[in-house]
């Protein structure tokens, strides 16, 4: 069931409240919604249009996210970067790549069962790294993002993320290998290296492994 803290916020979007059902083996793009009637696509077109922050001036598409409205795993990065903001769709090239051998590695892949977004959803000018401020004017469509989707366990991936959901300030080293719980959701996350560093530092691969089965154990555990 969805708190009434989140149900106020949807109210207040103007977001009717729903949940999603997919079913097995017919995974949902990113711009239809799940059902006849039902409000993902109305929350993906708004997010599309917003002009909340500078940002929407200069991108070339918002990045809502892709993947399963009913995901069990929802993964959270920092920002789109050049190829995410040309094609709309995150994490793509090498990191895409990547962050796709991770999920098959765990049995899963990114349009069935698992949703993948980031804190902010249009491109920071020269790939920087988005501030506060801008975090913040995004914030409100992730958390509607999530009171839609409702999953059972987040991955943060990237500093940034990782802090920006924790509310801490501590290095990814600190911040991994440990589990956190999202604000008044309780949503169990754990946070991980970013796709773009384990290809600068294959060395993090082993231990972002280790972050992984942890959430694969998670997620078993929600569904037994």
């Amino acid at each position: 069931m969805i708190d009434q803290r989140r149900r106020r916020m949807l109210d207040e979007m103007g977001l009717t409240v729903w949940r999603s059902r997919a079913r097995a083996g017919q995974p949902v793009s990113e711009t239809a919604p799940a059902e006849p009637g039902g409000d993902w696509s109305s929350l993906i077109a708004s997010i599309k249009a917003c002009q909340r922050c500078p940002l929407h001036a200069t991108r070339q598409r918002a990045v809502p996210g892709v993947g399963d409205p009913a995901a069990r795993l929802m993964i959270i990065g920092e920002a789109p970067g050049a190829e995410e903001d040309r094609r709309g769709e995150p994490f793509v090239g090498r990191a895409g790549q990547l962050l796709d051998a991770m999920l098959a590695a765990m049995g899963l892949d990114r349009q069935q069962d698992v949703f993948i977004t980031n804190v902010v959803k249009s491109r920071p000018p020269e790939n920087r790294d988005p501030t506060a401020e801008e975090i913040a004017a995004c914030r409100p469509w992730l958390d509607a993002q999530l009171a839609l989707i409702q999953p059972g366990v987040i991955l943060a991936v990237g500093k940034i993320a990782a802090q920006s959901l924790t509310g801490s300030r501590q290095t990814m080293g600190r911040l991994r290998d440990q589990w956190h719980r999202l604000g008044d959701t309780g949503i169990p996350l754990r946070a991980t290296y970013h796709p773009a560093y384990l290809l600068r530092r294959p060395d993090a691969k082993a231990r972002a492994w280790a972050d992984l089965v942890a959430v694969r154990r998670a997620l078993r555990g929600a569904s037994a």
